[in-house]
C-alpha cells in the first residue's frame, strides 16, 4: 500500500512560492465555492434588511404620532383656526390659496421651522431632505388634497413639481407612489 499522501492546496501553495499562488487560490477557491451553500447568506441578509425596515417603521410611526402637532397650540392654532376653512374652500396653489397662507405669516413660518416635512424647513428645499422626510410630505400632500373640494393630488404634485424645483425623477418616484396607494382598497 502506497503510504504518500496529497499535501494539502495550502501546503502546496506555500511551497510553488508567490508567482503560482493566484493559481492555486482560484483551485482553492473553486473547491469551496462547489460546496458553497447560500441559504445561510441570504437568511442573515433577510434579517439584515428586516431589522433596518423595523428602524424604518418605529420611525415612520413616531412621525404619524407627532405629525403636525404643532398646530394644536399657540403660535399656529388661532391662526389655523381662522384660515384653514378659507384654505380648504380655495384651489391649491391659486393666487386667492397664496394670499392666503402669506397673511399667516409668523404662524406658518413658525410651523415650517418645527416641522421637517416641509420643504420650507431646509435652506435647499426638497434637495435638503431625507426619505422620511419625503414620504411624511407626500402623505401630508395626499392628505391636503384631499380636504380641498376641487383637490387633486395629481394636480398638488404638478403644481409642487415646479412650485419646489422638484426632479422630474423624484416627481416620477411620487407618481408611481401615488398609483400604488390607490392600488389599494383602505
Amino acid at each position: 500500500r502506497n503510504s504518500y499522501q496529497r499535501p494539502s492546496p495550502v501546503s502546496r501553495c506555500a511551497r510553488m512560492g508567490r508567482g503560482n499562488v493566484l493559481r492555486l487560490g482560484e483551485f482553492v477557491y473553486n473547491e469551496l465555492m462547489s460546496n458553497y451553500d447560500s441559504i445561510p447568506d441570504t437568511l442573515a441578509h433577510i434579517e439584515q434588511v428586516r431589522f433596518f425596515l423595523g428602524i424604518t417603521i418605529n420611525i415612520f410611526l413616531k412621525r404619524a404620532f407627532l405629525h403636525d402637532k404643532s398646530k394644536l397650540e399657540e403660535p399656529e392654532k388661532s391662526l389655523f383656526d381662522k384660515y384653514t376653512p378659507l384654505l380648504r374652500d380655495t384651489t391649491y396653489g391659486s393666487y386667492e390659496y397664496n394670499q392666503h397662507l402669506s397673511e399667516m405669516g409668523a404662524a406658518l413660518q413658525h410651523h415650517y421651522a418645527v416641522n421637517n416635512h416641509h420643504p420650507e424647513h431646509y435652506v435647499q428645499g426638497i434637495n435638503g431632505m431625507n426619505l422620511f422626510d419625503l414620504l411624511e410630505m407626500f402623505c401630508d400632500w395626499y392628505a391636503a388634497s384631499k380636504r380641498h373640494a376641487d383637490g387633486s393630488m395629481v394636480k398638488s404634485l404638478e403644481y409642487n413639481r415646479e412650485h419646489f424645483e422638484m426632479s422630474d425623477q423624484l416627481f416620477e418616484i411620487f407618481m408611481n407612489t401615488y398609483h400604488e396607494i390607490n392600488l389599494h382598497d383602505f
